[in-house]
């Protein structure tokens, strides 16, 4: 039913399907009608003026449709959202409608003046920001209870109605993006800006962000070879590159910064809006009047939230802390263990087993930090914050203070309790290498596997005879609705953040940590993209001006921590070093 409106503003032939809408088997008839024409209305009547297909499918029951717009469509919702664009004279300006014709490139006939990315962008805030009028409830649905002002689309996914949206692939751009990208080896920088016009500016600064610390990373890795080989137990020439190394971390982040804002600035996001924040599709209340916005939404005690955040979640952050430490004293025991029987057997298998324990224990700490995280989303889900950034911050303090402690407290004390050189280096080095290979495991070769044994399976069950003459779209939305979703750039970025604590902090002592670090993210930048490229859908494109608040976690924290374990440093080498290091220190301080 919903073909026969879905095509007021143009033919069929020039539809252009960009966002997929996937709504469950069991959606009544009468909720589809209505939500496939709230899509198709006017703006005037409230609706979102974009156009709808219903996709035919061998399977009955499947509610999946196709949404496009026209050009005009998009154009004015360019402006809405405040894409910025360049103008003829190279300067970047916010694009509008009225002075389209001063904007570089720009034609009524170029309808690739906007990035396919930027067109699912505004197709997303269009249908976000639907919203019910004078409806009480979803039709057909009771339950679902709305009011002037609710997101339809928000209410839609929690009631469970909506499955998932999603933006199609573009086949041929995607097919050249993975031929530069990662379909050769070669020496030399990403293609970002085509990164970006496929995947949004989000995706594109994270691998701009792992590409420039890979670069950073190769002076320390120059470097720590050669103090390696020669310097192994010259403890004076490492106080000389943990000298070094506080400054090589205070210079690069303070470089991204300039790097970054240049990038966004070329991308036309520096210079862009925010836009007025809603609350999280999660966020659940009594129906009153927000102070600030004067509309009708739910309204949330903020002394509840706060109770429910010192008096449950602190304690078990603390209590998860505890039981890190807990086993981090386990495997000083079992260290203690392999010690022992080494100094009994002093053969070639005794040897071996003084790396058994950290193994185990990096081992552990993985698993820890990934049963850690999934009860943080859910205690933090529970604290009820009204907006996803207060969320997103409030998860990352807690993932970010467990996975410090837990990768790092071993470290601190075996080099500032134990006073132990060997076994803080034979302890850094397995839990470093241990980690990247169980990361690579886990999130790039294990979903490629598995993504690959699905598309097979799909391909047979979709060789049967053809019913349309779309199957080709038919069998590219089958293939990528089961496909997993990207989760963001959360876990990529703690990832680096753990990585950078590692050689940073304990480079000093083991020098080859930023050549494992850079042959890691190397193979990182690879593999990431075969998963973004293969294994997960297409994301939304997010513009963003930055890194976020990972930029103010890898200045603040680390420099605290860094200075902190650097003043304490002379407690592993001899007076002489200590002094000469007492006074690069007091003169990095006076520099800055």
């Amino acid at each position: 039913m919903a073909q026969s409106w879905s095509f007021l503003d143009v033919c069929e032939s020039d539809f252009r399907p960009l966002v997929v809408i996937e709504l469950a088997k069991s959606a009544k008839a009468e909720t589809v009608e209505w939500f496939t024409k709230r899509i198709v209305d006017k703006k005037a009547k409230g609706g979102a003026q974009l156009l709808v297909k219903p996709l035919l499918t061998e399977k009955e029951g499947e509610n999946i449709y196709l949404v496009g717009a026209s050009h005009l469509r998009l154009l004015l919702g360019a402006e809405t959202v405040g894409l910025v664009k360049k103008c003829s004279d190279n300067s970047m300006r916010t694009f509008t409608y009225s002075s389209r014709k001063t904007f570089k490139d720009f034609a009524d006939d170029n309808h690739d003046f906007l990035t396919m990315a930027e067109c699912q962008y505004i197709i997303k805030h269009e249908l976000e920001n639907l919203r019910a009028k004078d409806e009480k409830m979803i039709p057909g649905y009771p339950q679902a209870k709305l009011y002037p002002g609710k997101s339809i689309v928000r209410r839609l996914l929690t009631s469970g109605i909506l499955v998932q949206i999603f933006p199609l692939h573009d086949r041929e751009e995607l097919k050249k993006l993975c031929h530069s990208w990662y379909g050769r080896v070669k020496v030399g920088y990403q293609p970002l800006d085509d990164v970006r016009c496929y995947f949004g500016e989000t995706i594109a600064l994270y691998f701009a962000f792992l590409e420039y610390f890979t670069f950073a990373l190769i002076p320390m890795a120059v470097i720590g070879i050669p103090y390696y080989v020669f310097a192994w137990e010259d403890y004076d020439k490492y106080v000389m590159f943990a000298t070094f190394n506080l400054l090589w971390s205070t210079v690069i982040l303070e470089v991204w910064k300039r790097v970054c804002a240049t990038m966004t600035y070329r991308w036309g996001t520096l210079l862009m809006k925010r836009q007025f924040e809603e609350p999280r599709p999660g966020f659940h209340g009594v129906l009153g009047i927000h102070p600030v916005t004067g509309r009708e939404e739910p309204v949330y005690s903020s002394i509840k939230r706060q109770l429910r955040i010192y008096l449950v979640s602190l304690p078990f952050v603390c209590l998860c802390l505890y039981f890190s430490l807990y086993v981090m004293m386990i495997y000083f025991d079992l260290e203690e263990w392999a010690l022992d029987y080494h100094e009994e057997n002093d053969s070639n298998l005794s040897s071996l087993m003084l790396f058994v324990p950290s193994i185990i224990y990096a081992v552990v700490i993985e698993v820890m930090n990934r049963i850690y995280r999934y009860a943080a989303e859910l205690l933090t889900s529970w604290e009820n914050h009204r907006l996803e950034s207060s969320y997103q911050n409030h998860l990352i303090l807690k993932v970010l203070v467990f996975n410090f402690l837990n990768c790092f407290a071993s470290l601190f004390y075996i080099a500032f309790v134990l006073f132990d050189m060997h076994l803080l280096r034979q302890s850094l080095a397995t839990l470093l290498i241990t980690s990247q290979i169980l990361n690579q495991l886990a999130e790039s070769l294990l979903p490629y596997w598995l993504q690959k044994r699905y598309n097979k399976r799909m391909k047979k069950r979709l060789c049967s005879p053809k019913i349309d003459k779309d199957l080709s779209l038919v069998e590219q939305v089958n293939l990528e609705k089961e496909m997993g979703t990207y989760c963001g750039t959360f876990d990529d970025y703690l990832e680096l953040f753990l990585q950078f604590g590692y050689v940073s902090l304990f480079s000093c002592v083991y020098p080859l940590a930023a050549v494992f670090a850079v042959l890691n993210n190397i193979t990182e930048i690879y593999s990431d993209a075969l998963k973004m490229c293969n294994i997960y859908k297409r994301p939304f494109a997010e513009p963003t001006a930055n890194i976020g608040v990972w930029q103010v976690i890898f200045v603040s924290f680390y420099s605290y921590i860094l200075k902190e374990v650097s003043e304490n440093l002379f407690k592993l080498f001899d007076l002489s070093a200590t002094l000469k290091f007492s006074r690069y220190f007091v003169l990095f301080n006076a520099l800055g």
